[in-house]
């Protein structure tokens, strides 16, 4: 069985907890708080959330986690390999250029640690250009990637609108620039995967 260690307050501890979801795989919680502890380290490298385990064998980072979940029971990504590409690339602009951009703003938000009006608008520039990429590769179809569920729907899901919350401080209204990804997001709150990790988050 599968352990997954984090807290549900993490946006990537959510997807993978869908993730697994979806997939049907069985798999115990356990409660771990970001740490630099050596005993932590040694399932997470970097110290970060969410880790999983196997048999002992420990896996850190999303989008590694997702790999080696989709070759045990593929069904997220295309089976045309240039197609599946432009699902990673995809997923990547979503995590690196919108999410991991608005995570600039997170000490503010949350610690009330001042973010200085530089990075402010660094924030707010590079916000744009991401989520002008993210729309130019979006699908008009039923979901991100295309006709089929992807992977990239359920990285919108968890990263769009975490982005949102923390690009407020830098007085951006991220949805307003999209308000097409945020109808795709309504879609998807109904998906079972992603209304059961909310359901159980809700309950706690």
């Amino acid at each position: 069985m599968f352990k997954l260690y984090g807290l549900r307050m993490s946006n990537y501890y959510s997807l993978i907890k869908a993730l697994l979801i979806e997939k049907g795989f069985d798999f115990e919680e356990i409660k771990a708080p970001p740490s630099q502890k050596a005993d932590y380290l040694e399932r997470s490298p970097m110290g970060k959330m969410p880790s999983l385990e196997l048999n002992g064998v420990h896996l850190s980072e999303s989008i590694a986690i997702f790999h080696f979940l989709e070759a045990q029971r593929p069904g997220l990504m295309p089976a045309d390999p240039m197609a599946a590409a432009k699902v990673v690339e995809l997923v990547l602009h979503l995590m690196l250029n919108v999410e991991l951009v608005a995570r600039r703003c997170l000490p503010e938000l949350l610690f009330n640690q001042p973010v200085s009006d530089e990075t402010k608008e660094e924030v707010a520039r590079d916000l744009e250009k991401g989520i002008r990429a993210v729309r130019q590769l979006s699908s008009s179809s039923a979901y991100l990637a295309g006709d089929q569920l992807t992977v990239a729907d359920f990285y919108l899901f968890y990263c769009l609108r975490p982005a949102a919350g923390m690009a407020k401080i830098a007085g951006v209204d991220l949805l307003s620039l999209c308000p097409e990804l945020e109808v795709r997001c309504q879609a998807l709150e109904k998906h079972p995967s992603i209304a059961k990790v909310s359901e159980e988050a809700a309950r706690r």
